[in-house]
């Protein structure tokens, strides 16, 4: 069984729809609030550097030199560490727009001048991938004038480069810096600062908030799809109702204002088509019905003509005149007439069409089947039964009737063992009034109207009638009928 991915029904995909803007607007919100979250850290990072770097230097200013190295060690973290030297670890402030930054607060914080404070990046690893020397003091930036020129010059646009887009570690390291803060004693007070703790860029009060969202947003995306798609569904019924033949009232217009269009067409196109089909079968019954009239004068001038081969010919041609008539008016009144549909077992319709037909002489045999429920006419379909019933027991002697359902679909299979007919007019005997005589028995009668009104009724419940030879010789009538379900026998 294949998994469907994309829903079918308008409020399925209207739901999917919806979610997943939310879980990208969402995404995007959380993604840029722990951008945020990490950037302020980051600031308050060396804020925090920025404060201890100042208690740092009045503590060395106000205590006794005896203290000053227990201050350094009291006031190192395992994210900044403060070390005294006689001379700078950096050699000069790199050319770097933060570096600069960074030293213009340090400056500004001490209140020492812009000569005395010296920043440059330092290569670092971060404390929690467990190496905890990343701010050894291993000569990296115990380098000469020059060479630490260059460094500056090198990697500080670098260090920029990274912080400001927030980029991991280069080879597993991440860029932070160095300060070197001259005292009033000549001597110098290095802080070397590595990254701060991690924020964690997502929080459960996101997660949650997300799937409250979610949970929020599909209950009203459903009940709302439901509500803009339950006049379509109606239409869709409606119009199926009315390609088989049954009365359909005017629909309810409601919903958006592009469904309300759509349903009050489709009302105005059934109206017309109910006024197109009234005007036209009731035209063809009133001249059908005024035919009787001038038929029985002429048959009762017939039955006073004297020469009797006339008089029979003349008789001959009235009766079948009279025929014509009411199979036209029979085949009209199935048109006008509406009757109600129900569910039929096919089976025992079937059956009970063909009991009829024997008892009055005809052969016919009908094959067993489960029981199978079709929505249908009764009237009309027994009439249809009985047409093409009759028609295969005239034209081919006997008549079997195989009965069998597939897809929702129905399917009643008439054949008989006549001679059938010429492949160019398997169609052509579904219009009124057509009769091939040179291909079936040119003895009998019949109006032409038989398979015309079998084949009007079979679409009038959405379904057709198909001809074809077979090739054992004969005729086969198959009939599709839809919206065909089984049911258990009783």
């Amino acid at each position: 069984m294949r998994l469907r991915l994309v829903p079918r029904s308008l409020a399925g995909q209207l739901t999917l729809l919806l979610l997943l803007a939310l879980a990208i607007a969402q995404g995007v919100a959380v993604a840029l609030f722990a951008w945020e979250r990490i950037e302020a850290v980051r600031h308050a990072h060396r804020d925090n550097v920025v404060l201890r770097a100042t208690t740092v230097v009045r503590l060395l200013r106000d205590t006794p030199p005896t203290l000053h190295d227990a201050v350094v060690v009291a006031a190192s973290t395992d994210f900044t560490r403060f070390s005294l030297t006689e001379g700078p670890l950096v050699a000069r402030t790199g050319a770097g727009r933060r570096t600069v930054a960074i030293a213009a607060r340090f400056s500004s914080a001490l209140g020492v001048g812009r000569d005395r404070v010296r920043v440059a990046p330092l290569w670092t690893r971060h404390p929690h991938h467990g190496d905890r020397e990343w701010g050894s003091r291993s000569g990296r930036h115990d380098r000469d004038e020059d060479h630490d020129d260059d460094y500056d010059e090198d990697h500080d646009d670098d260090y920029d480069h990274d912080e400001e887009h927030g980029h991991g570690p280069r080879h597993g390291r991440l860029w932070w810096f160095t300060t070197s803060v001259g005292l009033r004693d000549g001597r110098w007070l290095n802080i070397e600062v590595g990254p701060p703790p991690g924020a964690p860029p997502w929080g459960a009060a996101f997660v949650l908030s997300f799937l409250l969202s979610a949970l929020g947003i599909a209950v009203v995306t459903v009940l709302t799809g439901r509500r803009i798609a339950k006049p379509m569904r109606n239409l869709a019924v409606a119009a199926d109702r009315l390609g088989r033949g049954e009365a359909v009232e005017d629909l309810p217009e409601a919903g958006p204002q592009e469904t309300r269009k759509t349903v009050h067409a489709f009302n105005v196109m059934r109206e017309r088509l109910d006024r197109f089909v009234r005007d036209r079968t009731t035209m063809l019954a009133a001249v059908s019905h005024d035919l009787r009239t001038p038929i029985t004068s002429m048959r009762l001038h017939a039955e006073l003509v004297e020469d009797e081969e006339t008089r029979t010919r003349l008789v001959d041609t009235l009766d079948e005149m009279q025929r014509m008539t009411e199979d036209t008016l029979a085949f009209i009144r199935e048109d006008m007439h509406r009757e109600g549909t129900r569910a039929v077992d096919l089976h025992a319709l079937v059956d009970s069409v063909a009991a009829d037909l024997v008892d009055l002489g005809y052969e016919i045999a009908v094959g067993d089947c489960d029981r199978i429920l079709v929505p249908c006419r009764t009237v009309a379909l027994r009439r249809m039964l009985r047409n093409l019933l009759e028609n295969a027991c005239t034209y081919g002697a006997s008549a079997r009737v195989r009965i069998s359902q597939d897809g929702g679909q129905a399917f009643v299979v008439v054949e008989d063992e006549g001679p059938g007919i010429t492949p160019a007019d398997l169609e052509r005997v579904f219009e009124p009034f057509v009769r091939i005589e040179a291909s079936r028995n040119p003895e009998t009668g019949g109006t032409g109207l038989g398979l015309a009104i079998a084949r009007s009724i079979a679409r009038g419940h959405g379904g057709d009638i198909r001809l074809e030879n077979r090739d054992t010789g004969g005729l086969r009538a198959t009939v599709t009928l839809p919206g065909a379900g089984r049911a258990s026998a009783v």
